[in-house]
Formats: C-alpha cells, structure tokens, sequence
C-alpha cells in the first residue's frame, strides 16, 4: 500500500460532521471512520461507532443508497455527578451508495465493541473466472 493510502486508514478522533445539511439534526452528529476491504467475492465495511449498540443501529438500503444511523448516549450510573465530561453523545451518520457490483439481497450486518462490520458480496457476474481456450 502506498504511503498515502496508509495515512488515509488512520484511525481519525470522533469528528462532529458541520456540513450545513447534517446541521438540521437536533443535536451532535458524526461521522464514523471507515475502512474498506475487498476480496474477488465481497468487501467488507469495519464503521468505528464507539458507544453505539446494535439495538440503536439502523441500517437503510434504498434506492442503492445504504445509509447507517447510530446513536451513541451517555452511560449513567445510579447517583454520579459530572466532574469531567469528554465523552461526547449524539448520533453517527453515514451513507455510501452501492454499484451494481453488490448483491444487496446478501448484505450482512455485524455489531461487536463499537465496530459495524458490513459484509456486501459480490454479484456472480462480477466474480472473477477462468475462461478455457479450446484448441484448434
């Protein structure tokens, strides 16, 4: 991988999105960081939502758009009173549309420690294959 490219994988601190279309959300709303994998069958799609629980997740396919809508709240204890407060709560909020690559009707959605692992296969037709040359 080129030096660029590794940079661009860096793991990146929890940015609030400012883009004047997300400031209509009540509320913070960020970005998730992403990588991207690919094999000759599926890419994969690792989404860092720290906080974010599978049941506060929603996943949207629509029009060859897929869109992921989390939410992140505060974890409170019984009796706790604020004396720092850096964990910031609101929502994470992402799309990515989809080439006609993906076999959406196979999509797979993961949750584990903060990490979204989307697996999104390939159509057949997009699979690699061998072609045999007859003789003659």
């Amino acid at each position: 991988m080129a030096e660029t490219e590794s940079k661009a994988l860096q793991a990146k601190e929890k940015a609030e999105v400012t883009t004047p279309v997300e400031q209509t959300r009540p509320g913070a709303v960020f970005t998730p960081a992403v990588d991207i994998f690919e094999t000759d069958t599926e890419i994969t799609l690792l989404a860092d939502m720290p906080g974010v629980k599978a049941d506060s997740l929603d996943i949207d396919l629509h029009e060859n758009v897929l869109s992921l809508d989390g939410n992140v709240k505060l974890p409170e204890g019984a009796g706790e009173v604020d004396v720092i407060r850096e964990y910031r709560t609101g929502k994470y909020y992402r799309q990515f549309t989809l080439s006609q690559v993906i076999d959406q009707s196979k999509i797979e959605a993961a949750m584990q420690d903060g990490v979204l692992r989307l697996r999104l296969p390939k159509v057949e037709a997009a699979k690699p294959r061998k072609i045999a040359v007859r003789r003659g």
